[in-house]
């Protein structure tokens, strides 16, 4: 058999398993789901032992493909959600359940280094601001609330790199995740001396950092015996989950940007060098291509507020797409597409987990604004689809006003299998919306940087070169003008609310904490 690729996505709700050939086909794939936890509103956690036996199994299950020769597997790439925080303890147990991306308790942490060093300063070290999703507000949060845990903490790993100390017996990281951790000199790409000092954290704790393609380790004879992957098979550095799937959608030069509709919804541009929005509403990242950077737009609740609604009022299409075989999306989006463009004057703000891009604000709310007695089920469905969209142009926007030229967008995630909501997307973003053939998403991207560590490819654009063909081109029609006309409606809410969303946020915390205390008495 030719050579082959693994590629691991450990996922929000799920890890996935890509094993691809040297032209990109995808040979065999596997998907193991797990839980996600909310002990509280607007907190995010998972037990780091489901991703490790998510990833056996899914490994294990593409190696049983048939016709598949485990010796034929030349590297494997690692990717997975950002910022999550992994703490270990001094024989590499895990701590406490890992506290999410999407989890915004860290919010008065942000905000006292914020005001302890200063946006400018912030700008200046790891090219962001602090925000409650990246990891060290989360392990300032620990600290003031699980002191006993904190006492304990020898080692502080991002999720994909738990997974590679599983795997391999190693702590290691590379540029591209830890750009979201707020602790990486992101224009130099190392850990900021500065940033640790000023926040006490030790620079013990913290892996080594290695470029996406270089080889960070090899599989040990523990992960062999129980994955059946070859023992010594070298694992590259990898990358953080949107720079694997820009790597996987072809995102490797200046004017081809990709929309990613997963849980979270995120705009991503590759930069010919490093850039900064004045006011740090864009991140400014390493991209997993050495010496290259990019920068992104976050939505926390793209594909995420789609689910949300599915799980929530669409119970009956469920109930109806399990007896006809079919997905549920699919007779959502159905009916959405019997409504009108603008659902008729419909808007939804897509803030069920808080805000990152343009507003970073842990406290922001999904609201359904504009409801009459006219409007129905479908229309709703409708404006939760245009509501994300209007979300993603907000970052296109950002990535214009900084220059960043945008010839095409190429579209991917869960979301972008929907032809009514690429349409929407076209529409919206007023942007010829692209389809490719790598559908595997970040797993397909984690395979090629694999493939440039081992020498397969002599770099990543080459290994995108060989791979990566544009499948479907969706072009702006009719509604574009409609679309154009509701955009501003959409962007005048967040503005009007944001008051109201912190004092409901500190009504919902002092009702909790009232209701704790009074169980809490004798």
């Amino acid at each position: 058999m030719d050579d082959l690729l693994l590629g691991l996505d450990i996922g929000t709700s799920g890890s996935k398993a890509v094993l691809l050939d040297t032209a990109g086909r995808v040979v065999a794939t596997a998907t193991a789901e797990y839980a996600l936890a909310t002990p509280r509103p607007l907190w995010a956690e998972q037990d780091p032992a489901d991703w490790w036996t998510a990833c056996v199994a899914v490994i294990r299950q593409v190696l049983a493909a048939p016709g598949v020769q485990p010796a034929a597997v030349r590297g494997v790439g690692l990717s997975g959600q950002m910022h999550g925080l992994v703490l270990l303890d001094g024989a590499g147990a895990v701590l406490r359940p890992c506290i999410l991306w999407n989890d915004g308790r860290s919010g008065p942490q942000c905000a006292a280094i914020t005001a302890q060093l200063g946006l400018p300063r912030l700008l200046e070290w790891i090219a962001n601001p602090v925000l409650p999703g990246f990891s060290a507000p989360k392990l300032l949060w620990v600290r003031d609330h699980e002191p006993d845990v904190y006492a304990r903490v020898a080692q502080v790993l991002l999720p994909k790199d738990y997974v590679r100390y599983c795997l391999t017996g190693a702590y290691a990281t590379e540029v591209s995740d830890a750009s979201g951790t707020a602790l990486l000199d992101v224009q130099n790409r190392r850990w900021s001396a500065a940033m640790l000092d000023a926040l006490d954290v030790p620079a013990a704790w913290l892996p080594p950092v290695y470029e996406s393609s270089a080889i960070s380790a090899r599989v040990s004879a523990a992960a062999a015996a129980v994955t059946g992957l070859p023992l010594g098979l070298p694992v590259v550095g990898g990358a953080g989950d949107q720079a694997a799937q820009a790597v996987g959608s072809g995102i490797v030069q200046q004017g081809v940007v990709s929309v990613t509709l997963g849980t979270s919804g995120v705009v991503f541009a590759a930069t010919d060098r490093f850039r900064l929005e004045p006011q740090g509403r864009l991140h400014a990242f390493c991209h997993a291509i050495p010496g290259a950077w990019h920068v992104m737009g976050v939505m926390l609740s793209a594909g995420g507020s789609l689910r949300w609604y599915r799980d929530t009022l669409g119970q009956s299409e469920v109930a109806q797409a399990a007896a006809q075989g079919i997905d549920s999306y699919e007779l959502l989006t159905a009916e959405a597409a019997t409504t009108p463009p603008g659902a008729e004057g419909l808007l939804f703000l897509p803030y069920l987990s808080g805000e990152r891009t343009p507003y970073s604000d842990p406290d922001a709310r999904g609201v359904f604004f504009g409801l009459t007695l006219r409007h129905r089920k479908a229309h709703l469905t409708r404006a939760v689809l245009e509501g994300v969209t209007y979300g993603l142009r907000d970052s296109l926007e950002l990535l214009r006003a900084l220059g960043v030229e945008i010839t095409q967008v190429r579209a991917s995630g869960g979301g972008a299998a929907s032809p009514l909501w690429r349409q929407i997307l076209a529409d919206v973003l007023e942007s010829e919306i692209v389809l490719t053939n790598s559908t595997a998403g970040a797993a397909f991207g984690a395979a090629l940087l694999a493939g440039v560590g081992v020498g397969l490819y002599p770099d990543v654009p080459a290994a995108c070169a060989a791979t990566i063909r544009v499948t479907e081109r969706v072009t702006p029609g009719p509604a574009a003008r409609i679309y154009a006309d509701y955009y501003p409606h959409y962007r005048a809410l967040y503005p009007t609310l944001a008051p109201h969303f912190q004092a409901l946020g500190t009504t919902v915390a002092d009702s909790a904490e009232a209701e704790r205390a009074a169980t809490e008495r004798p």
